[in-house]
């Protein structure tokens, strides 16, 4: 990916930390709208989890669903760059259970105004051939679908340049300079660059960013995998669910999938640059187990790829989207596991917040950070959400 990268930050109007799809989305959003913008990223764009994941973008429970429907299948003329955006979405069941299981989202997506229809397992193999046998039935969706992870963000970056925004990779946060409960400028491994308002949308690294200002963000950092197989003919339906398992075929054939058992990590060190973790194996053969139980005609298929990455956690698994107490400048964004998907709705909300000082589209409360408040000092061990070894990172 080509960045045309500072040589030297100087300051700008607001600064983004977190060079992942959630910061360059809202960079790209404030660029457009005529916001100088510059965004720092720790090491290189989009090189955790937001270049590696599944590349869903159905989020239903989430109060920015809508826009993110309503933007997907505009992202390519939009971000004039490719996304490889195909919509719908195939749930399969392999048992009564999980059928019963993914039956609860159609009264849901009924609600919302989008289709859910409920196929018995001669209509599962027409979209998905690769389901042979193994399909009890599923249900399909007629909204959402999924995109290239690394041609998006790549998108989001080179059309973030196009309105003259700036990106600063290798760029280390190493502290805020604070005068009047405001951010005045951030501090980092290449200088000191001022600006007028912050935004921390640093994935894993945003509760340490927070802390550094006073502010608690609690999260938890995981690692989770992902395999990538030999290529497969392609199938009428590409976004393929189910099993516990969440991925897509990609235009090559692969079938790139993950989900389920996250490893809990230690919390990262302050600007930590993100780097993909060893593949762990017992993992991998799980989750390629799982999905040849739900596409039992790709069994042959060898895996050729598999990528360890850390995700940020929130207690309660939603994002938080929200200004810091005691300095009001500082805009946090936590997408908490969930942020590719979402980032086309969530560049919009943050870019709404720091221009307008609210979300135009959508009510973003149950996205604020006071939902915490009360929160147990020992939550991570209620949940269980704990190394096992102490001191893993």
């Amino acid at each position: 990916m080509q960045i045309n990268d500072p040589d030297t930050p100087r300051g700008a109007d607001v600064v983004i930390i977190g060079g992942g799809v959630t910061g360059l989305s809202a960079g790209w959003w404030l660029a457009q709208s005529g916001v100088d913008v510059m965004v720092l990223e720790a090491g290189l764009v989009a090189f955790g989890a937001s270049g590696r994941n599944g590349g869903g973008c159905t989020h239903f429970q989430s109060p920015l669903f809508k826009e993110e429907q309503r933007l997907w299948p505009m992202m390519d003329e939009l971000l004039g760059h490719p996304t490889e955006f195909c919509r719908g979405r195939l749930r399969i069941a392999t048992d009564d259970a999980q059928m019963a299981l993914y039956g609860t989202s159609q009264p849901t997506m009924r609600r919302l105004g989008y289709a859910c229809e409920q196929l018995d397992a001669a209509q599962i193999r027409e979209l998905a051939p690769l389901a042979g046998d193994a399909a009890h039935g599923g249900y399909f969706y007629d909204v959402g679908g999924h995109a290239n992870p690394h041609r998006t963000a790549q998108g989001y970056a080179w059309a973030l340049q196009d309105h003259g925004g700036r990106i600063a990779q290798h760029c280390r946060v190493t502290g805020f300079v604070v005068e009047g409960g405001q951010v005045r400028a951030v501090q980092t491994s290449r200088g000191e660059i001022s600006c007028q308002k912050v935004v921390i949308a640093a994935g894993p690294q945003t509760g340490a960013l927070a802390a550094m200002l006073g502010a608690s963000v609690p999260m938890v950092t995981a690692r989770a995998e992902m395999i990538v197989t030999e290529p497969a003919p392609l199938m009428p339906l590409t976004g393929v669910d189910g099993n516990g398992l969440y991925g897509r075929q990609t235009l090559r054939g692969n079938l790139a999938y993950g989900g389920g058992m996250h490893e809990w990590l230690g919390d990262p060190e302050p600007g930590e640059a993100p780097r993909p973790g060893p593949p762990s194996s017992p993992l991998m053969a799980h989750i390629g187990r799982r999905l040849m139980e739900i596409l039992p005609k790709a069994a042959h298929l060898r895996i050729i790829r598999s990528w360890a990455g850390k995700i940020e956690n929130t207690p309660d698994g939603a994002p938080v989207i929200d200004w810091l107490p005691g300095c009001d400048n500082a805009l946090v964004a936590t997408m908490s596991s969930v942020g590719f998907g979402l980032s086309p709705a969530s560049g919009h909300a943050i870019r709404d917040l720091v221009i307008d000082g609210t979300c135009s589209f959508a009510d973003l409360s149950t996205f604020r950070l006071a939902r915490f408040d009360r929160l147990e000092p020992d939550w991570r061990e209620m949940q269980g959400w704990t190394p096992l070894i102490q001191g893993a990172a």
